[in-house]
């Protein structure tokens, strides 16, 4: 008796293959030449098959434009995820999560800025599908955030906002990102745990600073 292996079968594996493929030729076309720009006549050229085998796999161009919006925040949710099962201190995981996600952002930065920019054209049940993810990414955050406050290791007064700028910060980083250019993937990252340093941890107090905060307060 033949044992059957556990997981996928070959013709799903394939499928998914075959998807991915088509998603990531679109993607090159939309950042290029932008949504509206590609036509699925143009997406079949490039993988050399014809309109009704994009059709056997995705209903339309938009269906095609969501799964290019998912990838980065799946990807990024399950760094997340995976992060907060490590042990260390709220700073240690959140210097982890900045580390893991900066470097999804990085790879996948043409699926990350053609969402960005294409969001407007996504069906809306799609794109609400795709913000919740978001957001259910900064919540997550915003709890690391939350207990670094509780331990005195952060100093912030909003979790959710704080999050979402940190959120805002490691996305932007595709559209200026250039592979080979001027700052290494290893100098981003630094630099964007020194930025969030400095946004979250304590400042020290000087006497003089709180001395001259208070007269202000005997003065109102």
């Amino acid at each position: 008796m033949t044992a059957t292996r556990p997981g996928k079968s070959l013709k799903a594996e394939l499928a998914l293959f075959k998807r991915r493929r088509i998603r990531d030729e679109a993607s090159h076309l939309f950042f290029r030449l932008g949504y509206e720009g590609t036509t699925i006549d143009a997406i079949a050229e490039q993988l050399q098959v014809t309109k009704p085998f994009i059709y056997s796999y995705y209903k339309n161009k938009g269906e095609i434009l969501y799964d290019i919006a998912e990838v980065g925040i799946t990807l990024s949710l399950e760094a997340l995820e995976e992060c907060l099962l490590t042990k260390g201190s709220s700073w240690d995981r959140l210097k982890l999560v900045v580390d893991q996600v900066a470097r999804i952002i990085i790879e996948n930065q043409e699926h990350i800025v053609v969402y960005q920019r294409e969001e407007k054209n996504l069906d809306q049940a799609l794109a609400r599908q795709v913000r919740e993810k978001r957001s259910l990414f900064d919540h997550r955050l915003a709890e690391v955030l939350t207990q670094g406050h509780r331990d005195g290791q952060f100093d912030i007064e909003d979790p959710v906002l704080t999050a979402t700028t940190i959120g805002g910060m490691m996305s932007w980083v595709a559209f200026w990102y250039q592979p080979g250019g001027r700052w290494s993937e290893a100098e981003i990252i630094t630099h964007l745990i020194r930025s969030i340093e400095r946004l979250l941890l304590p400042r020290p107090r000087t006497p003089g600073a709180s001395a001259g905060r208070k007269g202000s307060e005997a003065q109102q």
